[in-house]
């Protein structure tokens, strides 16, 4: 159970408004590939522990000091991110999905739109979803120190106290140096300062005056949007117009894209931040990481100077990260030092640990040669579960299907392909044209071309079978659904 500190009251007893949490998981992350890719990347990944990086950011800002979260995400995530809460036991207070990727700040303003439905003045924190902060109650003691400034008419960002030079952050400038030891408070922020070289990074450091830019924000939203409306008027009348023509689709609010893509792709520091004169800074001097490439991975993780994760064993290294990403599959690394090697069931990065930035153009490389790879997880996500392909060959194709209790596969039929269906976890409610069976473990059946038919899981369990595909064409676009629960098109 997540242990949080009530934030305190006022001098005249009066508790602190409850916070709002925003939080952004549209991202793709892609310096983290293999094991992050555009279909399925690094917030949803357990790349720490057992839970996502996104769950655990809702951990964090759960708690008597907060409000249901507003996620922002993508019509691809959707399903990802309503599983994600609910294994957490979380509701949340809205799940926008964003017509398309247009940076932090049409998302920011639509979430504190949103927020602010109830109160205009409602106290957002707005947080990434892939940050790692492993103490919970010191982050949110941060948070209660921004808390006045914030009521006051501030908007508050957070800077990270830097432990090393870092070329890849941006940096905020503070007038004077915080005192040692010191609680956290807001102090005036003089500027924001881009990606340094390495000479200017260390210099930076070392004068004690800036800290490390965390995309982290706390504001009152009508501080905001007036921000919004007096710096990027056409931006916040975009989003605006998309937030009021939203549709809700199940439990998601589908925000609309002709408005949303009159809104300017940018960020929240650019649009606004950059130009508001209101700015405050507070420190946060407890871990904190962004997880931006396998070095900060390696970090976060390393004993010894080498770290070992899943099936993978590491003789007389150094410095070295080494992953195994499937079962059965083992990676074995001997007198290495200062590598990344991580291992996927379709693809394997081995790189030296320095060059744990460029992994971005690899993919950008492998996707200019047409490789599924660059983008595409072995394991597809789906609402009602997930499938991933075991073996593929000429004319047929060999899946393992995984369904959650209770969800069902759309009512389809297949132009290019029959099926043959083994359970072997579980039990299947499967229709075939007019006949609906039962399939239990160790049995099959089978789906003839072009035949209507649908798969179900009745149980409590989730329910496993393989699936073994014949036909001239195997694609995933051939599916005909004639009635779907997900409502997808």
């Amino acid at each position: 159970m997540l242990v949080t500190t009530p934030f305190s009251a006022d001098a005249a007893g009066t508790p602190a408004p409850a916070i709002h949490p925003v939080l952004l998981c549209g991202g793709s992350g892609t310096r983290l590939w293999p094991l992050s890719r555009k279909s399925y990347p690094k917030q949803f990944a357990p790349l720490l522990g057992k839970e996502s990086l996104f769950q655990a950011s809702v951990r964090r800002l759960t708690g008597p000091a907060f409000a249901h979260p507003v996620v922002v995400t993508t019509d691809a995530f959707r399903f990802i991110v309503a599983e994600q809460v609910s294994e957490l036991g979380v509701a949340p207070a809205a799940l926008l999905i964003e017509p398309e990727g247009r940076d932090t700040a049409p998302a920011i303003l639509a979430a504190t739109l949103q927020a602010a439905t109830g109160d205009p003045a409602a106290l957002v924190l707005v947080a990434p979803s892939d940050h790692v902060i492993p103490d919970a109650q010191s982050f949110q003691g941060t948070v209660a120190a921004a808390v006045p400034a914030a009521l006051s008419g501030r908007i508050v960002t957070f800077g990270i106290a830097p432990s090393r030079p870092e070329t890849g952050y941006g940096y905020l400038e503070l007038a004077e140096a915080p005192a040692p030891g010191a609680a956290p408070t807001a102090l005036p922020l003089r500027a924001f300062v881009e990606k340094p070289d390495a000479t200017r990074a260390r210099a930076m450091v070392e004068d004690g005056r800036h800290l490390w830019n965390a995309g982290i924000f706390l504001f009152r939203a009508d501080v905001m949007v007036e921000a919004a409306r007096r710096h990027a008027p056409a931006l916040l009348a975009a989003v605006e117009a998309s937030l009021a023509r939203a549709k809700r689709d199940l439990g998601f609010h589908r925000l609309d894209p002709a408005a949303w893509a009159q809104a300017p792709a940018i960020s929240v520091d650019y649009a606004v931040m950059e130009k508001a004169d209101n700015l405050s800074v507070v420190p946060y001097e407890g871990r904190w990481s962004d997880l931006g490439d396998w070095a900060a991975v390696w970090r976060e993780t390393h004993e010894e100077g080498t770290a070992a994760s899943g099936a993978a064993t590491a003789i007389d290294c150094q410095g070295t990260l080494l992953r195994s990403e499937a079962p059965g599959q083992r990676v074995v690394g001997i007198g290495l030092t200062d590598i990344v090697a991580v291992a996927m069931p379709d693809a394997v990065l081995v790189a030296h640990r320095d060059r744990a930035q460029d992994v971005k153009a690899v993919v950008a490389t492998l996707k200019a040669e047409g490789a599924p790879q660059a983008e595409t997880f072995p394991r597809d996500h789906r609402p009602w579960g997930w499938f991933e392909s075991l073996a593929k060959g000429d004319r047929f194709q060999v899946k393992r299907i995984v369904v959650h209790p209770g969800a069902a596969l759309s009512l389809q039929s297949h132009h290019h392909r029959s099926e043959h269906w083994i359970v072997v976890q579980g039990t299947a409610r499967v229709t075939v044209g007019d006949e609906v069976r039962l399939v239990t473990e160790n049995q099959s059946i089978y789906i003839p071309l072009g035949a209507k038919h649908r798969m179900e899981n009745p149980g409590k369990l989730p329910m496993v079978l393989i699936e073994v595909q014949t036909g001239p064409y195997l694609g995933e676009d051939d599916i005909v659904r004639y009635e779907d629960v997900y409502a997808r098109q």
